[in-house]
């Protein structure tokens, strides 16, 4: 017990100055938001909280862009994961390989992660522009009939342009994910299986798929989440048009906030927010825990 001490008191020492961090940062902000969304707050912050009960959800119920925020969010969910799970385990099993100048590969398949949103955003608004990159090919290969095609200037094409950067930005890293999965598989399985003729694509489905699954989980989970939460890229390129087809929770949180100056709502709306990103995490938990990944 005597030398326990002393060590606890060291590793709470250690612990103290990042708790104090985290406790300014994240628990009290977090605490305050979750008291306005039950209070009505005014533009003057010196002014006390009037508490309104359960008048701010009622208003969420009621809203229907907060549904249709919602519904937008859950469609860049829907068409950013699917991808990203399939797109990042092909690479990994691509540079999982021995082959010559298979590190600069996987290099240059993880560059993107390394890449600011910011720098990324800008880029890939000059890439789809009328008189950008891709309009520009498009004309050289079609000809002087071709008109060019608004990418983040129409409705139906805005989000999925969007949805592209989140592809490009993400597929390097849960590659990587999935990469350490792979390594951790003994090469004796893929060649007992080839004795079986389990060969070619057969072998993936029947030794990879089965042993990755706590891995898919994760970045199944952990990529839904990361959509969930998305604003830099509707911020930088669409601003949340046009005609709020790129919209998002997180955009709507911040457009209440600071274009309405509607605090105590936008706070009801990241209350649902969070709720929404808690059931994402529990199903991560619940399905990795036991696998050692939680």
């Amino acid at each position: 017990m005597s030398l326990s001490a002393p060590r606890t008191a060291t590793a709470w020492g250690f612990l103290l100055p990042a708790l104090a961090l985290i406790g300014l940062s994240v628990l009290i902000p977090a605490a305050m938001a979750l008291v306005m969304s039950f209070s009505q707050a005014g533009l003057d912050v010196s002014e006390p909280l009037r508490f309104v009960g359960l008048a701010n959800v009622r208003r969420l119920l009621g809203d229907p862009m907060f549904f249709r925020v919602t519904g937008t969010t859950f469609l860049y969910l829907v068409g950013v994961v699917p991808p990203i799970v399939l797109g990042a385990l092909a690479l990994a099993v691509l540079v999982n390989s021995q082959l010559p100048g298979i590190h600069w590969f996987r290099g240059a398949l993880y560059a993107p992660v390394l890449v600011s949103i910011v720098v990324a955003a800008i880029a890939f608004r000059w890439i789809y522009a009328e008189n950008g990159l891709v309009n520009g090919w498009l004309g050289a290969l079609l000809g002087p009939a071709f008109e060019p095609i608004g990418f983040l200037s129409s409705p139906v094409l805005a989000l999925p342009s969007v949805m592209l950067v989140t592809l490009w930005k993400g597929l390097g890293y849960y590659m990587v994910i999935f990469l350490a999965g792979l390594q951790g598989i003994s090469p004796d399985l893929y060649e007992a299986a080839a004795l079986d003729g389990s060969e070619g694509l057969r072998k993936h489905l029947d030794i990879t798929l089965p042993l990755l699954r706590p891995y898919i989980t994760l970045v199944a989970v952990i990529s839904a989440i990361a959509a969930t939460k998305v604003f830099e890229e509707v911020y930088l390129m669409t601003q949340g048009g046009p005609a709020d087809s790129t919209r998002t929770l997180v955009y709507y949180v911040y457009d209440q906030a600071f274009a309405e100056l509607e605090i105590s709502y936008a706070c009801t709306i990241g209350l649902a927010l969070f709720l929404i990103v808690l059931l994402l995490s529990l199903v991560r938990f619940l399905f990795a825990a036991d696998k050692g990944l939680a």
